[in-house]
């Protein structure tokens, strides 16, 4: 069964979730990790795409909070909210020893989306905010990314056929944490003052 996010009222199947690491200063340092010198670029399949939070009773998963771009006619033509749900203590691991990342990024459930709304082409100005059960614990926009959505864009393309529907999901600003049962998750992303959507889940376990 393929999964669908809805843009503009329209329900649309992307065919791969393309995802960003390492994008923002402040999170590569909160990890310990090196800038990079060319953009970090992972897939997550469609069958991790979710409109739901879970957490897992094995295993920790952290959350990332992320502006999230839906590419149509190989162009940005929406934004939404999405979150990179990562199992951290299994991604270090495997970090460590060189190995690929699919088993902390691309399980079933860890790519979580709200709606996605249109953009105008002007996306200089995104913003996003994290809060969980009212407290702020991210705040992130494109003018803080090592490297822009457009410049992303442009890159991805050289080398991957971008298809109607894909999403583009552009790293995460410092402050990621665990993922807890009953935890209430409220994101915002707005355009200067502008709010151009809002979405919240209450996670339940798997």
């Amino acid at each position: 069964m393929s999964h669908k996010i809805t843009f503009d009222g329209n329900l649309i199947t992307p065919s791969k979730v393309v995802c960003v690491g390492r994008n923002y200063a402040e999170h590569i340092s909160e990890l310990g990790n090196e800038i990079p010198t060319e953009p970090v670029i992972f897939l997550k399949p469609n069958s991790s795409v979710s409109h739901e939070i879970y957490c897992h009773k094995n295993g920790e998963i952290h959350y990332e909070a992320e502006l999230s771009f839906l590419i149509i006619d190989g162009r940005i033509a929406g934004v939404g909210f999405g979150l990179d749900l990562t199992k951290r203590l299994i991604q270090s691991k495997l970090k460590s020893k060189g190995l690929p990342w699919e088993r902390a990024k691309a399980f079933d459930h860890a790519a979580v989306f709200s709606e996605f709304v249109k953009v105008d082409g002007n996306i200089a100005d995104l913003h996003l905010e994290l809060n969980i059960n009212g407290e702020l614990r991210q705040s992130g926009g494109c003018d803080m990314m090592l490297n822009k959505p457009e410049s992303l864009l442009k890159e991805i393309s050289t080398f991957m056929t971008l298809e109607d529907g894909d999403i583009i999901m552009t790293g995460t600003p410092k402050g990621v944490g665990v993922v807890r049962e009953g935890d209430l998750f409220f994101g915002v992303v707005s355009d200067k003052n502008d709010v151009l959507l809002e979405c919240k889940w209450r996670v339940s376990v798997i």
